[in-house]
C-alpha cells in the first residue's frame, strides 16, 4: 500500500492486525490454557457470590466476597512483582498454580460436604485471591517473552479478550452447573481448570534466557528499588492515577450485582450468571472494535468514554427492575470495562523497562485491586445503609468527577520510546577490591560548561534526576563551583557497589539520547566513584571519561 506526496511515492505501513499475537504458538497455547483456567475462576466467583447470598443475605457480607477476592492482590502483588523480576517466572508460576489447585480442591470439598460457613467462604476466597496476587505480575511480565515487541499491544488486547471470554462463559456455566449439578460443582471445576495452565507452563520454554551478568537482587532490595522506580517514573504514575479514578467507582457494579439479581429482580443463580456473562460478552464485543476506537479517540479520550459508559451502566443498574434493563447495563459495562482496562494495561507495559517490569505491573495490579477492594467495601456499606439505588447513583457521580479530576494525567498509547538496555556504560575501572555490598557509593560527574551555555546546560542536566533515581539512586544533585565559573558537579548516591553496577545494565536507549545531548555541552566530563570504606575511611576511585554515566 502506498501514497503519493510531493510527487514521490511513499509506503504506508499496514495497520497491525488485532490478532497478530496468535501467529506465535507459545502465546496461543498459554492464552488458551489461561482462558480455560479463568472460566473455572469465574465459575467459582459466581458460585461463591451466590452461596454467600444463601448463607448470609446482608449486602455488606455479600460485598465482602468481592473484598476477600481483591484484598490479597492489594496486599501481596508488590512482593510478587519483585519475585517475578528476580526468579525464574515460569517455574514460579508453576508452583503458584499447584498451590492454587490445592486450595481450590479444599474449598470444593467443604462445599460438597455442606461444611462451608460464611467465614470459611471468605477465607478460601482470600487464599485463592492471594494465589492470584502472586501469579498476576509474573503472568503479565511474561507477555513480552511470548510475542515480539511489535505485537505487544495485540497480545495485551488479546489477553483482555481472553479474560472476558471466560467472564462471559464462566458465570453462565456456573449458574447452569449450580442449577443442574449442585452448588459444589463450580468449586470442583475451578480446581480442575488450573491443570490446563500448569500443563501449558511445563510445555513452554522461553526463547530468551535472563540477560545480565550480575546476581539477582535480594527481595527487600528489589522492593525498595521497584517502589523508587515507580515514584520517579512519571508515565507510570499517570497510569496509576487514572486507574484509581476508574476502578474505585467501577467496583460498585461488581460488588452489588448478586444483590441486583436476587433482590431487585428476584432472579436465581442462572440470572446472576447471565448478567455476569453479559458483562463478558460486552467486553468481547468491545475488544473487536477497540482498535478503531483507539485510533479515533486515543488512549485518554477512550478511557474517558469508557468511564462515561460505566457511569451510565451504574445508573441503569440503580433503576433496574426488569431483566432486559439489567442485561443492557451489563453489556454496556463490559464494553466500557475492556476499553479502559486495555488502554491502561498497554500504557503500563510500554513505560516499563524489562528489569523492573514485574514490579511496575505489580504496582498497577495493586492499585487496580486496592481501588476495587476499597470501593467494594464502601458501596456495600452504602447499599446496606441507604439501599442499592443510592449506592449505584453515588458511584456513577463519582466516576464522572474522576474524569475531570485526573484529566491532566496523560497515558501512553504505544512503544514510541526505546526502553531496551543501551549497555553504553562500561564497567568502571577500580584499583581496590570493592565488596559487592560495600557502600553507599557516591558518583560525581564534573562538567566544564561555557558561560553562554549555563542555563541550557542546567535545564538539560536536571532531567537526569529522574533517570538516576529510577535506576537506583536515592540522592541526586547538581552543584556550581563558586570560585571557578563554568565548573559544575553532578552527584548521586546508590546503596552499594553492586547496585551501581546494576545501574550500568538498567540504562536504556532513551536515557542514552538525553545523556548524549548533555555531552554536547562537555564531550569529556570527569567521573569519580567514592565508596564508603570500612572503619570510616573513604576510598576514592577515579574513572576515565569513557565511563561517564
Amino acid at each position: 500500500m502506498s501514497s503519493v506526496e510531493g510527487g514521490q511515492q511513499t509506503a504506508v505501513p499496514p495497520r497491525p492486525s488485532s490478532w497478530a499475537a496468535f501467529h506465535h504458538i507459545a502465546f496461543t497455547v498459554v492464552w488458551t490454557a489461561t482462558v480455560v483456567s479463568n472460566v473455572g475462576t469465574w465459575m467459582f466467583n459466581a458460585a461463591s457470590g451466590w452461596l454467600m447470598t444463601s448463607l448470609e443475605a446482608d449486602p455488606l457480607q455479600v460485598a465482602l466476597v468481592q473484598v476477600a477476592s481483591n484484598l490479597p492482590i492489594f496486599l501481596f502483588a508488590i512482593p510478587a512483582g519483585a519475585l517475578a523480576d528476580i526468579v525464574d517466572k515460569r517455574k514460579f508460576l508453576i508452583v503458584v498454580q499447584i498451590v492454587l489447585t490445592v486450595f481450590a480442591a479444599a474449598s470444593a470439598g467443604l462445599v460438597w460436604f455442606g461444611l462451608m460457613t460464611p467465614r470459611q467462604l471468605l477465607l478460601f476466597t482470600f487464599l485463592l485471591g492471594a494465589g492470584a496476587a502472586f501469579a498476576a505480575p509474573a503472568f503479565q511480565s511474561i507477555v513480552p517473552d511470548l510475542v515480539p515487541k511489535q505485537d505487544l499491544a495485540s497480545a495485551v488486547a488479546s489477553n483482555g479478550v481472553g479474560i472476558n471470554i471466560s467472564r462471559a462463559i464462566g458465570p453462565a456455566l456456573g449458574g447452569v452447573a449450580i442449577g443442574s449439578l449442585g452448588i459444589a460443582a463450580p468449586f470442583w471445576i475451578n480446581a480442575v481448570s488450573n491443570l490446563a495452565v500448569i500443563a501449558a507452563l511445563i510445555w513452554w520454554r522461553p526463547a530468551h534466557p535472563r540477560s545480565g551478568t550480575l546476581p539477582p537482587e535480594r527481595l527487600i532490595e528489589a522492593l525498595v528499588t521497584g517502589i523508587r522506580h515507580a515514584r520517579h517514573n512519571t508515565e507510570l504514575r499517570a497510569t496509576l492515577v487514572r486507574a484509581v479514578a476508574f476502578f474505585f467507582f467501577a467496583s460498585a457494579y461488581w460488588a452489588l450485582l448478586p444483590l441486583v439479581a436476587r433482590s431487585r429482580i428476584a432472579g436465581g443463580p442462572e440470572l446472576y450468571g447471565i448478567l455476569l456473562g453479559a458483562v463478558g460478552a460486552g467486553a468481547i464485543g468491545g475488544a473487536l472494535i477497540l482498535p478503531k476506537l483507539k485510533a479515533a479517540l486515543g488512549p485518554d479520550r477512550l478511557v474517558a468514554a469508557g468511564t462515561l459508559g460505566t457511569a451510565l451502566c451504574l445508573v441503569m443498574l440503580g433503576l433496574a427492575r426488569q431483566v432486559e434493563l439489567a442485561i443492557a447495563a451489563c453489556l454496556l459495562a463490559g464494553v466500557s470495562w475492556i476499553a479502559v482496562l486495555a488502554s491502561l494495561n498497554v500504557s503500563v507495559q510500554v513505560v516499563l523497562p524489562d528489569w523492573v517490569r514485574g514490579r511496575g505491573l505489580a504496582m498497577f495490579v495493586t492499585v487496580f485491586f486496592g481501588a476495587m477492594t476499597a470501593g467494594s467495601a464502601l458501596w456495600g456499606q452504602i447499599a446496606s445503609s441507604f439501599g442499592l439505588p443510592i449506592a449505584h447513583f453515588a458511584a456513577a457521580a463519582g466516576a464522572m468527577l474522576g474524569i475531570v479530576a485526573t484529566w491532566r494525567w496523560k497515558l501512553k498509547a504505544g512503544a514510541d520510546v526505546d526502553l531496551s538496555p543501551s549497555m553504553h556504560w562500561p564497567t568502571p575501572i577500580v584499583s581496590i577490591d570493592a565488596e559487592p555490598d560495600q557502600g553507599p557509593v557516591l558518583i560525581t560527574v564534573e562538567y566544564r560548561i561555557a558561560p553562554s551555555h549555563r542555563e541550557a546546560f542546567l535545564s538539560a542536566v536536571r532531567h537526569l534526576s529522574r533517570q538516576r533515581r529510577r535506576d537506583g539512586a536515592y540522592q541526586w544533585g547538581v552543584f556550581e563551583d563558586a570560585a571557578d565559573p563554568g565548573r559544575f558537579v553532578e552527584t548521586f548516591k546508590v546503596a552499594s557497589w553492586l547496585e551501581h553496577l546494576r545501574q550500568h545494565e538498567r540504562v536504556t536507549n532513551a536515557d542514552r539520547v538525553l545523556q548524549e545531548q548533555i555531552r554536547l555541552f562537555d564531550a569529556e566530563p570527569k567521573v569519580t566513584h567514592l565508596i564508603a570504606a570500612p572503619h570510616g575511611h573513604i576510598k576514592r576511585q577515579p574513572t576515565h571519561a569513557s565511563q561517564t554515566p
